[in-house]
């Protein structure tokens, strides 16, 4: 699966690549998913392409202290956030 997201922005333009693939992993997996991505990437990530990987430093790592990032609210800025 997240060969297929990294798939889909390698049509996008090179400055928005490994954010793309960050911010969609960050808000749409689930930490069981994120752990299997992380089981994976540690024993090799064989079969992963190159921007998968190189996404990997900007995805949360499920039991990691929280802290903002990509694809985060903390991560952004403006809007509504009760503050």
């Amino acid at each position: 699966m997240a060969n297929q997201i990294a798939t889909f922005f390698l049509s996008q333009p090179e400055g928005v690549r490994m954010d793309g693939v960050a911010t969609h992993i960050n808000k749409f997996w689930e930490p069981r998913m994120r752990r299997h991505l992380f089981e994976h990437l540690d024993a090799g990530g064989a079969g992963l392409l190159p921007l998968v990987v190189e996404a990997s430093t900007l995805i949360r790592r499920p039991g990691e202290p929280d802290r903002p990032g990509i694809g985060t609210k903390e991560g952004t800025t403006g809007g509504a956030s009760g503050s």
